[in-house]
């Protein structure tokens, strides 16, 4: 016995560099994906690439400390309000310059010498939203971190059962 189980039946043991590296590197990784989602209207990145680089850590973390664990550790449903959210806020944006006697996506119309950069800026947050929370549930859907009712795992805490497996 010994090596690279934790006591389970072919349960692999997290390795204390890669969760370390992890735990250190994600917050920045984190960071560095929020200011290219907010710097997207002025500079080189914007909403797709923030989020993908912000749905990146989560996977990261997954790879790092198990799909299964870190499933538990999000709420589908959270997930998934979060991807509309990001739509809303792209719709409003359109639409918002009906209120101040504008046309749909007419973002000048929008009060302030800054109110067209603010509106872009929403609409960037909302796409890296989008993208960030689709990258995960997608990630997690073909991972198998997620059960057929959106929640993690399954009730017993074993993996779960794929088409193949006849026992």
């Amino acid at each position: 016995m010994g090596g690279d189980t934790d006591g389970t039946v072919g349960g692999p043991r997290e390795s204390v560099v890669v969760t370390k590296a992890v735990r250190l590197v994600a917050p920045f990784v984190f960071t560095f994906g929020l200011f290219v989602t907010f710097h997207g209207a002025s500079s080189v990145g914007g909403g797709f690439q923030g989020g993908v680089v912000v749905a990146s850590v989560v996977v990261t973390i997954a790879f790092a400390f198990g799909v299964d664990q870190t499933a538990r550790w999000l709420d589908r449903a959270v997930l998934t309000t979060c991807g509309t959210l990001g739509v809303v806020a792209f719709a409003a944006v359109a639409v918002g310059p009906l209120a101040f006697g504008g046309t749909p996506f007419e973002l000048t119309a929008y009060p302030g010498a800054k109110g067209p950069l603010y509106a872009i800026e929403v609409v960037e947050v909302g796409i890296g939203v989008t993208v960030a929370a689709t990258v995960v549930v997608l990630f997690f859907e073909i991972s198998g971190g997620f059960d057929g009712d959106g929640e993690a795992g399954s009730e017993d805490g074993s993996p779960p059962e794929t088409a193949g497996d006849g026992g």
